[in-house]
């Protein structure tokens, strides 16, 4: 299965207890960014275009704690920049296992396999590498030669090792349905223990602007894409809800929970989520009572906001939406690898 049965079961507790506290704002995961630096300059993210002495910042240990404990979500994803990048990335991950959070340490996997000895296997410790298709495609969008070899390379060396590891890739206008499958059938040889996978969202500082998708271009994508893993004609292991992926493919029809995935980086909590740059606020408390979350999510009429379908703002909702009784039995199905 491509979720952990230990985060599955802790997931799943935690929403149940959000819902029997009658909570209507509450995070599941943490986008924790210790730094904006990156040893890539890929065009569909905007991440490096800070000024230098933003790019030369860390947060602290302590300052990643102390947000984790803050924000409370089971669940922490760290993006960057490229977090191989931070001086003490094995602390900081080390200090968040040893709080049982569920950490996702996103990289582009140039550094993984030299920096592999810094980590120890766990449950609690997925590493996600960006992958963006086979390797012509994937070099082109990251816009460097012999990537994906050297990404490849680093998932077999985390694997033979212990780790988990699953793949992020981000799709852009132009994608092609059928090197998408072999995509995924490829990943799939290589062993992985799930995909995830989203539309790109036009991030305002990305310096291509040209080929993100639209709404109604995402569905008509994933539903070509998914359609052999929806007739059950493929066991891919995606790292998703499957009510997200059904979204994705328009089966379902949901607002975005931009709450449900809290950005905190160098600047603070970023409001009002992770792929807006609107200002910060100091505490998290004030980022979920100050903010005017009616301005946000498409029902709220935000053009920012039309053609977004990405997973930090609606895998929340379809969470919350497993966790409803018609919804528990192909949730819990997934999860045991009965159904998709």
């Amino acid at each position: 299965m491509a979720i952990h049965f230990k985060q599955a079961l802790t997931v799943g507790k935690y929403l149940m207890t959000q819902r029997l506290k009658g909570r209507k704002r509450f995070p599941l995961v943490l986008m924790l960014e210790p730094l904006f630096r990156c040893n890539l300059a890929c065009p569909g993210c905007g991440k490096i275009q800070h000024p230098k002495e933003v790019l030369r910042q860390n947060l602290t240990p302590q300052q990643c704690f102390d947000a984790a404990e803050e924000c409370g979500a089971p669940m922490v994803s760290i993006p960057g920049g490229e977090p191989l990048l931070h001086p003490q990335i094995d602390e900081i991950v080390e200090g968040l296992v040893e709080r049982k959070k569920f950490v996702y340490l996103c990289t582009n996997g140039l550094l993984l396999e030299k920096y592999l000895d810094k980590f120890e296997p766990s449950p609690y410790l997925t590493f996600s590498v960006h992958l963006d298709g086979m390797r012509e495609k994937h070099d082109a969008c990251v816009n460097r030669e012999g990537v994906f070899d050297k990404a490849v390379q680093a998932i077999r060396a985390a694997k033979a090792k212990g780790f988990r590891v699953t793949t992020n890739t981000t799709l852009f206008d132009g994608a092609d349905a059928k090197e998408m499958q072999e995509f995924f059938d490829y990943v799939t040889e290589l062993g992985v223990d799930g995909m995830m996978v989203s539309p790109g969202y036009s991030y305002e500082l990305a310096p291509d602007q040209e080929h993100f998708l639209k709404r109604e271009q995402t569905r008509s994508l994933f539903r070509e894409i998914l359609a052999p893993f929806k007739a059950g004609e493929k066991s891919w292991k995606f790292n998703h809800n499957p009510l997200f992926l059904d979204f994705l493919t328009g089966e379902k029809d949901y607002e975005c929970t931009p709450w449900g995935s809290p950005s905190y980086s160098v600047f603070g909590w970023q409001k009002p989520c992770y792929l807006l740059d609107e200002g910060h606020y100091d505490t998290f408390k004030e980022l979920l009572e100050e903010t005017d979350w009616e301005n946000y999510g498409r029902a709220s009429g935000n053009p920012k906001c039309a053609d977004c379908m990405v997973h930090c703002g609606y895998e929340p909702t379809a969470a919350t939406d497993a966790m409803r009784p018609k919804n528990l039995a192909r949730s819990a199905g997934t999860l045991l690898g009965l159904v998709n």
